[in-house]
């Protein structure tokens, strides 16, 4: 443990599920638990005592929800970046939590792997998009104007055709075989599309094709 380290908070009314959260994050290098909260009020009181880098938050808690603990964070405590903690079907609170101002979300089943990505990624000012993001989750995140809108980056022809395949789902395999191309040609192209775009899986490439009209929802349903 150095001082280097993410400090982070979380917060859910189910002891079981902050156990087991807790335990990933305290075996994970360069993480620091900080403490835990069972609603937003308990959650906003500790921020302003610990000033965290970063929060986990679940969306519905008793006193004070997710989502208005996340509004006030956002506003008197800006440098702590917020991540929402959803159960599946939740698409309209997710929305509701990206608004108030978290900077990614994640499905309670997430794996360690992933739980730990989504803290780096947010940590260094970057969003995340849970690997099992919907089309139609998606679609409405790029769609939302008042989340921020990434720089548009330019990007070549070839680019565009492995963005499209790779919004439409297709391996780096498939996209290989479709364009004649190696494997291993595609999968450099993936690591400079995602570097570009500033993402860190097909979630985000998604989401930022969709709100840069490099795609369409209908392209998305196209195979």
């Amino acid at each position: 443990m150095t001082n280097q380290d993410i400090t982070v908070l979380i917060a859910d009314d189910h002891e079981i599920f902050r156990d087991g959260l807790s335990l990933v994050l305290l075996k994970a290098p360069g993480i620091r638990l900080l403490g835990e909260a069972e609603n937003g009020r308990e959650l906003l009181n500790l921020v302003h005592q610990l000033r965290p880098d970063i929060v986990l938050t679940d969306l519905k808690m008793p006193v004070m929800d997710g989502i208005e603990a996340t509004r006030e964070i956002c506003i008197k405590y800006p440098g702590t970046g917020v991540i929402a903690l959803s159960m599946f079907d939740e698409d309209e609170q997710i929305m509701d939590m990206l608004e108030a101002g978290a900077r990614g979300y994640l499905l309670k089943n997430a794996g360690k792997r992933e739980i730990i990505t989504a803290v780096n990624a947010v940590y260094h000012d970057g969003n995340y998009y849970c690997i099992s993001t919907s089309q139609k989750l998606a679609a409405l995140i790029a769609k939302n104007r008042s989340l921020s809108r990434s720089e548009k980056m330019e990007f070549s022809s070839r680019e565009k055709e492995i963005i499209l395949l790779i919004c439409r789902q297709f391996t780096a395999k498939q996209i290989a075989g479709k364009l004649f191309l190696s494997s291993r040609t595609v999968e450099g192209h993936r690591t400079r599309i995602l570097e570009k775009m500033k993402v860190r899986n097909t979630a985000g490439v998604v989401i930022y094709a969709l709100k840069h009209n490099l795609v369409t929802e209908k392209d998305l349903l196209e195979r």
